[in-house]
């Protein structure tokens, strides 16, 4: 049957801030207390979004979430009303309402794992919202995430949106920044490739420096949830030595489409047998390894060279959208220009991501792939559908609502709770989202 992939971005919130959150994205690390600018990421994002929207790739929009999240620090202890909240947060624990102001949800390629109708046994298209529980300010996200996902993926004829898996070590899942599909085309049965950092049995090796966000049994439990062939699906463990480089997700080392593997070198732990596997799986499968000694994964890291999207252009050629970043850095763009000369990939495209960079998030961090059928495609909530008149509203939108910097000083401020919740009402409204949000019930 007919597919296509869409790329769903997720839209950077009113109190993106560099707060240095992530221990093990050393971007983050690196930019901790810089001032942010909201208003600009938010631009970028939309422009990306536009750019390829204009290209022929579909292309469609998820929300930030309610920001700061007074529920969560009610929970940890402070109280009063709103303004007390924040206040007495600010001055006793500015750390945790830096963690509960993080507009890191913009990274939706942690949202959830995707899993198209032609893989799965009962022919719907399954989404398995992620729990995230290696970082707290990330561990928020999952029941905001999934109401969004419901309300976008309406039709449970088609889509199946399963809940965040439980909130333990044991199940660390970060979503789709762990997981590759390849396929002849889009349409067709497709194998499956789940990315994990660490066992919780125990046993094989671990990184030392940085922890293994995504386990084992995450993946396998949701590759059950999704209703995989068990022998198109394929379990490999991320390279530890890289992830405590600072390749925190496999998306930070590897990306694919189709049949093509885009990757470095040291991504994965015994690699070679890994893409023997693959090839007896899918015949086409063919990596694009970059060597070592032409880009090292400290470079990779800092130019997130991988953290790119690879999409296929209507000549069955492939595009690689990549950061500003990328092109910046002599080595990385001279490989980058060869690889062009021949092979799947021959165009490179360029976005200034900068603000998202800065807190660790390139391209491929901003963007859930769906795979969809015509039919399934059709009954996805078109408010959310990227459009030029959807492209100048929220563009509007963004002028109204958005500070153009932020400090975390002003997390404490209660006209930003005030000012993010306002916008949120409006942006539900254009995206026919309902409500979705704790203060609009």
């Amino acid at each position: 049957m007919n597919a296509r992939e869409v790329n769903f971005d997720g839209l950077p919130g009113l109190t993106h801030h560099y707060a240095g959150l992530s221990f093990g994205n050393e971007a983050s690390s690196r930019h901790q207390h810089q001032l942010s600018d909201p208003k600009l990421a938010a631009k970028q994002g939309l422009l990306k979004m536009k750019a390829l929207a204009d290209r022929g790739f579909a292309q469609g929009v998820i929300p930030p979430h309610e920001r700061p999240n007074i529920a969560a620090l009610r929970q940890l202890g402070f109280s009063g009303t709103e303004p007390q909240v924040l206040a007495k947060a600010a001055a006793q624990a500015p750390m945790l309402l830096s963690a509960v102001s993080s507009a890191s949800a913009m990274w939706v390629a942690n949202a959830a794992t995707v899993s198209p109708s032609a893989d799965s046994a009962d022919s719907r298209v399954h989404l398995t919202v992620a729990n995230l529980n290696n970082k707290f300010h990330r561990s928020l996200e999952a029941p905001t995430t999934g109401a969004i996902l419901r309300a976008m993926f309406r039709d449970v004829r088609h889509f199946c949106v399963h809940d965040a898996l439980p909130q333990v070590a044991m199940f660390g899942d970060e979503g789709a920044a762990n997981h590759n599909r390849f396929s002849a085309g889009y349409g067709e049965p497709g194998v499956q490739l789940f990315v994990y950092g660490r066992e919780e049995g125990g046993g094989g090796l671990i990184p030392a420096r940085y922890p293994a966000r995504q386990t084992l049994e995450a993946s396998q439990a949701v590759a059950r949830l999704h209703q995989l062939d068990p022998n198109r699906t394929l379990f490999a463990q991320q390279n530890p030595a890289v992830i405590d480089q600072g390749v925190f997700h496999n998306d930070v080392i590897a990306v694919s489409n189709q049949q093509v593997l885009f990757c470095h070198e040291l991504a994965f732990l015994e690699q070679q047998a890994l893409f023997d596997r693959l090839r007896e799986r899918l015949p086409g499968f063919t990596p694009v390894v970059v060597p070592d000694a032409r880009v090292s994964v400290s470079d990779a890291v800092a130019t997130y060279l991988f953290n790119s999207q690879l999409l296929s252009k209507p000549d069955g050629k492939m595009l690689l959208a990549l950061p500003e970043e990328a092109r910046r850095h002599d080595g990385v763009w001279r490989w980058l220009n060869e690889l062009t000369e021949g092979g799947a990939i021959d165009e490179l495209h360029v976005f200034d991501l900068r603000e998202s960079m800065g807190n660790g998030g390139g391209p491929a961090c901003l963007r859930l792939r769906v795979v969809m059928n015509e039919a399934e495609l059709a009954a996805v909530n078109p408010a959310v559908m990227l459009t030029d008149t959807l492209f100048t509203l929220l563009n509007a939108w963004v002028d109204r609502h958005y500070r153009d910097r932020l400090c975390q000083a002003d997390l404490a401020d209660p006209q930003l709770l005030t000012e993010n919740r306002e916008a949120l009402d409006e942006l539900t409204k254009m995206l026919d989202l309902g409500s979705i949000y704790s203060f609009q019930r």
